[in-house]
């Protein structure tokens, strides 16, 4: 039939950009790795590949022959000219033989009844804290018999998840049934780690609840409209499955979230840095670094901490803390990210170094900006009630306003000056004859998206009068007109 599309595989089927494929390296065949059993982080290990046909005449595949333990590519020879690269074999003994400070000096312990928020808003939230019981916690968890099967059961063997190839430092997908059945077998070929399995859309959802001061401080669960035409982040709830020997480099999470991680059974250490100024700076630099895999972070800077988290511990992690985590047993743990007002500054640090790192959207937290834009619309609800209550705003909440202000007139100028004809800001749709010119103020007359009609003038004068009321509580004189006249963007 002409113009038909092309069919590959013994199924027969069109190509897919969904479904990783490999090719025979015979009869030039592509072929879908569930057909042919062939799991995507097998084939990096594949050298000459025979699908089924070819393989009647021409013998089984044949494997890359290993000739080093410390290198992500195995292949290259050990003549002891190359750096260990992290998460090979090498590393993880190396790590595990090397002695760091104890976290005992810089972690709170509490019972879960002491982690309130008013608890944090008082003193803050920016060293990391352990409760060795859930108590008190508000949380639920399944219990510690728990398996990876159990898993399999309530999410569903056919999901596809994410797996990381530790050894390799490199991602792949499979479907979870043959996870667990690579995670149950006592001899495995190769240490394979989950860490991002999301599961607030299954039904092993009705089994966690999140710590209540994850819930009553998160963004999301707070300032996220009902009636947004943008997809709710599900951030809250990760099952993370680990074999011994998984390691995880350092890393900020995605946007700068606090995190709570509770181990169900196993154990992990982490590895804990301050976010200081220095450290961060440090940071950057060596995520942009070729050679990134072969310097171990925790040596350019002062202090590496770390940190034994048992089964039954659950670590709140505050914004900004760089860690890397490794799998000492074999591991169930749960947690979660969210966004809050505690650290605001130190957030919106953190996405703009994303950005400048060139950080992929599939790992950076989702619609980041728009939740800024929902969130400023509250808190100046927040600081109209306080100061018609004549109450002072928290410093936490003064300064993170005054950063949150800074970097939404900073987006706001940026997207205009990207798009001179089309204003498209955190992806929400402006065309440039939607803005008059009124007194040096520009006011957006027309938008499609319901919710941001609750200001005439949203987004631009959201952006005065935090201004106006952030100037009121600091006593700084401003006035709507020469506020919304330095708004000068178009």
């Amino acid at each position: 039939m002409a113009g038909a599309a092309p069919v590959y595989c013994v199924c027969r089927q069109p190509y897919d950009v969904s479904r990783f494929m490999i090719e025979c390296d015979i009869c030039k065949d592509w072929f879908h790795s569930s057909c042919v059993k062939v799991e995507e982080h097998q084939a990096a290990d594949i050298d000459l590949y025979h699908c089924p046909n070819c393989e009647v005449l021409h013998g089984p595949s044949q494997l890359k022959k290993r000739r080093n333990w410390h290198r992500h590519d195995y292949t290259e020879s050990d003549d002891g000219t190359k750096p260990v690269q992290a998460g090979t074999r090498t590393f993880v003994q190396q790590l595990r033989a090397r002695s760091f400070p104890s976290a005992d000096d810089i972690i709170l312990r509490m019972n879960g009844n002491q982690l309130t928020q008013r608890y944090l808003e008082k003193h803050g939230f920016n060293s990391p804290i352990i409760v060795p019981q859930m108590d008190g916690l508000g949380l639920r968890l399944p219990s510690p018999t728990f398996s990876v099967m159990d898993v399999e059961r309530y999410v569903g063997g056919d999901k596809i998840i994410d797996v990381i190839d530790v050894a390799r430092q490199a991602d792949s997908k499979m479907k979870l049934r043959n996870f667990v059945k690579y995670f149950m077998n006592p001899d495995r070929p190769k240490v394979l780690n989950v860490i991002s399995l999301e599961f607030s859309d299954t039904k092993m959802s009705e089994l966690v609840k999140v710590p209540d001061i994850g819930k009553k401080l998160s963004w999301v669960e707070n300032y996220w409209p009902d009636d947004s035409v943008f997809t709710k982040p599900f951030v809250q709830k990760y099952c993370l499955m680990g074999v011994e020997d998984s390691y995880t480099d350092f890393h900020i999470d995605f946007g700068g979230t606090s995190v709570w991680y509770h181990v169900l059974w196993g154990e992990k250490i982490f590895y804990l840095i301050k976010p200081t100024d220095e450290n961060l700076a440090l940071y950057e630099s060596w995520s942009s670094s070729v050679t990134q895999s072969e310097e171990f972070f925790g040596d350019k800077v002062d202090n590496c901490y770390k940190c034994v988290l048992k089964q039954g511990h659950t670590l709140f992690l505050p914004t900004g803390w760089i860690h890397a985590v490794l799998t000492s047993q074999d591991c169930m743990a749960f947690g979660g990210n969210f966004l809050h007002n505690l650290n605001i500054g130190m957030q919106l640090r953190c996405y703009e170094m994303e950005k400048r790192l060139k950080t992929p959207d599939l790992f950076k937290f989702p619609f980041f900006e728009a939740i800024c834009w929902f969130v400023a619309k509250n808190l100046l609800e927040n600081l109209k009630e306080l100061r018609e209550d004549g109450f002072h705003p928290p410093n936490y909440l003064k300064h993170g306003v005054k950063a949150l202000i800074s970097a939404l007139k900073s987006w706001m100028k940026k997207e205009v000056s990207d798009n001179v004809g089309d204003l498209r800001f955190g992806g929400w749709g402006y065309s440039r004859s939607c803005l008059t010119s009124v007194s040096g103020i520009y006011h957006v007359e027309k938008v499609t998206t319901r919710h941001l009609l609750m200001y005439r003038d949203y987004p631009y004068c959201l952006l005065c009068w935090l201004d106006s009321f952030l100037g009121a509580f600091c006593d700084i004189q401003f006035t709507r007109k020469s506020v919304c006249a330095s708004h000068d963007l178009v």
